[in-house]
């Protein structure tokens, strides 16, 4: 099974961030599962807590979705918490594609009762809360508290012992005990560059005991388990029913006449 995993920093910006990344997908993954981590290179990867950014960073993602498709990967995973391009990307490929966001919060869900979210910081924070309302789960959302990491690249620092891992390590932990003493069950990290953080710290339950999700461990796994899913489903498990559908075969030919030739490739034309 090959995955692609794409990560929205650019890789030279982040400090011990993409090798830490890489330790942990080789760990997570199963003999025989291989993960091909793949950062942004062509516009941004240091800003994607502003929108504008974000959008712009979302047209490479989508590039790789038909180039992961091209090359047989057999599912993507979109390693970032605001799950850019998540939907766009189901309707033009059929393979699964899985989010950070989602398969958290989900995964959340079965872990405890409810969940909780520590963002970074404030700027972060609504584009995330946006996400759990638009994946139906508002009523298991127990709190949202943040951290104070204004400048996202900050974080780079935080992965090698010192200063600045303990004080990003304090700011979580100050965060996610607001979130606990409102009674969540399950804290998330907001972000997966914190994610990774604090699991190469060893860092997996808050200091009263309360489970931490590790996101990234979780979306390979999900991924893993979607490819099988895939594969005994008879390639159905992204349905095209209506949200994820491409265009008909019958009006494929006139948009790649003009939005190119290579949109929708699973799509043949009629």
């Amino acid at each position: 099974m090959k995955l692609w995993y794409q990560s929205m920093s650019r890789q030279t910006e982040w400090g011990g961030y993409p090798a830490v990344l890489r330790s942990i997908l080789n760990n997570a993954k199963d003999e025989g599962t291989e993960i091909h981590a793949h950062g942004i290179t062509k516009i941004g990867g240091t800003g994607d807590q502003y929108r504008y950014l974000e959008y712009l960073e979302t047209g490479e993602v989508l590039e790789n979705v038909h180039r992961a498709t091209r090359e047989g990967y057999d599912a993507f995973l979109i390693g970032n918490i605001a799950d850019p391009g998540l939907r766009e990307a189901r309707e033009i490929t059929d393979i699964p594609v899985l989010g950070l966001c989602e398969s958290a919060l989900h995964m959340a869900c079965m872990m405890g009762a409810n969940f909780s979210l520590v963002t970074i910081n404030e700027k972060f924070t609504p584009r995330i809360v946006e996400n759990v309302y638009r994946y139906g789960l508002r009523d298991r959302f127990a709190a949202v508290n943040r951290m104070k990491v204004d400048r996202l690249t900050d974080l780079g620092a935080a992965f090698e012992p010192g200063e600045a891992q303990d004080r990003v390590v304090a700011q979580f932990n100050e965060a996610a005990k607001k979130n606990t003493d409102a009674g969540a069950e399950v804290v998330i990290a907001a972000g997966g560059v914190v994610m990774a953080l604090l699991a190469a710290a060893g860092i997996h339950a808050t200091p009263e005991g309360v489970p931490i999700l590790n996101g990234i461990v979780n979306l390979v796994k999900l991924g893993e388990a979607a490819v099988k899913m895939n594969r005994l489903m008879g390639g159905r498990f992204v349905s095209k029913k209506c949200v994820y559908a491409p265009p008909p075969p019958d009006q494929i030919g006139q948009f790649r006449k003009y939005y190119g030739a290579d949109i929708y490739p699973t799509v043949e034309e009629a």
